[in-house]
Formats: structure tokens, sequence, C-alpha cells
């Protein structure tokens, strides 16, 4: 017997399923503030967050182009505290293959994509949580802000109230 049994007890009936695990979606091009509180948030709703960032050729047949490489964005998520892995995202159709290769017990989402059928098949195979954006910011806003801004200036991140922490951020797809 362990000497951490009595501090950390596990049901014997089987029923024990391990730590709770948490995916979500994104590019996370141009890492900000509203990146931030939605890792946090995710995090906060399991044990360990998986964050799968769509690769350089994704983003092509989506008709986007990241600022970052695939690599420079994993590296950055990486360095992320909430952040337990980062896995590449290659299509749309590998997201019940992530799931069940994970062990996912829930997928996070921004607000804008709730019921949406890219997500909501998911609740078949774990729960589905969607999470509103933080306000005032996007990445679509900070590309526009840096094409008009002085060069070496950028704008304050708003402070991190209780109101603005309930809202999250996040630039998928």
């Amino acid at each position: 017997m362990n000497e951490n049994d009595d501090l950390f007890p596990l049901p014997s009936d089987g029923t024990y399923k391990g730590l709770r695990r948490v995916l979500t979606y994104g590019t996370f091009d141009l890492l900000h503030y509203g990146h931030v509180r939605l890792l946090r948030r995710a995090a906060q709703l399991g044990d360990y967050l998986v964050v799968a960032i769509s690769t350089d050729e994704f983003n092509a047949g989506k008709g986007k182009k990241s600022f970052y490489s695939y690599e420079v964005r994993k590296e950055m998520l990486e360095s992320i505290r909430y952040v337990d892995l980062v896995i590449p995202e290659y299509s749309w159709e590998q997201k019940v293959d992530d799931v069940k290769k994970y062990g996912i017990d829930v997928v996070v989402m921004g607000g804008d994509w709730a019921g949406s059928e890219r997500f909501e098949y998911l609740r078949d195979y774990c729960d589905v949580v969607y999470l509103d954006r933080t306000p005032g910011i996007s990445t679509t806003q900070v590309k526009q802000n840096l094409n008009k801004s002085v060069p070496g200036s950028a704008p304050a991140a708003p402070a991190d109230d209780a109101a603005a922490d309930d809202a999250t951020d996040e630039d998928e797809a």
C-alpha cells in the first residue's frame, strides 16, 4: 500500500477515469490576451489541456495565412503554463480521432461556434463547451490596429477584471 493512498483515495468500483482532459482548436496567430484568457478558462474545466493548432497547410486550404508559422505558434503555445500538449490540426475531419486518441472529456470552443455542425456532433464522444469571446480583442482587430498604428506602439490590454474574464477569444478557422 502506498503512503499516499489515504491522501488521494480512488474509488474501488473502477469508476476512476484519471485526468479530466480538455481539448480546444484554433489558429492562435498573433497570440494576444484573449487567447491566453481562453486557454486559462479551458484549463479550468479539467486537469490536462490539449491545444490543436491549425497547420499552415490546413490554413491555406481555408484561405487563411498566418503571420507566424505553425512551428512558431506551437512554440508560443507550449510556453503558456495552462497548456499541457500542443498537437497539429490537419483537417476538419480529425476531431473524433483526436478525442479518442487523447482521451478527451471536453472540447472547448469560442461562443461564435455554438450550435455549429463542426463541433456539435462531438457530443456523441465528449462534452462540448462554448466560451464567449473576450470583449475588445480579436486577431482581426490586432491586424487592423497594427496596420494603422505608429511603429513601436501597441494598444494596452484592458484590466483583467471579473467581467472581462468571463469571456474569451479564439480565432478558430
